[in-house]
């Protein structure tokens, strides 16, 4: 997916595999110490949420709206990764409404703007993908009652 929409870098540009990497081994190292920060999760998921691996994606939304649920001051920088996220696994619906809360905090904010432009499309994309598969499915029922009614006709 590329677009042509200031703001939206997110949306197109992963990190390298090292740099994802750097983010994974710190987070396991927190793991295994026995104490996560909360900076060292967020980091990892803003990572895991830019990649281009929809198990990537799923992990990082977790990690966010685990941070999201439990540490009320970082939640208004989970909220456009968590749309991001959403967003990139194709889940319109749940990016629209982080989308929504983060613009209600900042109305002004571009990089929420201009995702809010990529949610629209998608969800217009999404809504021509299901009229064409609707229509297709009625034309393959009509085509095979048409021709249950010839077979009818012909005995």
């Amino acid at each position: 997916m590329t677009t042509d929409i200031p703001y939206a870098v997110d949306v197109e540009v992963s990190l390298s595999f090292d740099e994802l990497e750097v983010l994974r081994k710190q987070y396991v190292k927190e793991v295994e110490a026995g104490h996560v920060t909360v900076q060292t999760r967020f980091n990892y998921a803003w990572g895991l949420v830019k990649s281009p691996k929809r198990e990537h994606q799923v992990e990082g939304v977790r990690l966010l709206q685990d941070i999201y649920r439990a540490e009320p001051p970082r939640r208004r920088e989970c909220l456009y990764y968590l749309a991001l996220g959403y967003f990139k696994m194709g889940n319109y619906e749940e990016a629209g409404k982080f989308n929504a809360l983060l613009l209600e905090k900042e109305p002004g904010n571009m990089q929420a703007q201009s995702l809010n432009t990529l949610i629209e499309q998608g969800v217009k994309r999404e809504g021509y993908v299901g009229m064409a598969i609707a229509g297709g499915a009625a034309a393959a029922l009509a085509l095979v009652a048409a021709s249950l009614v010839r077979r009818a006709t012909r005995k």
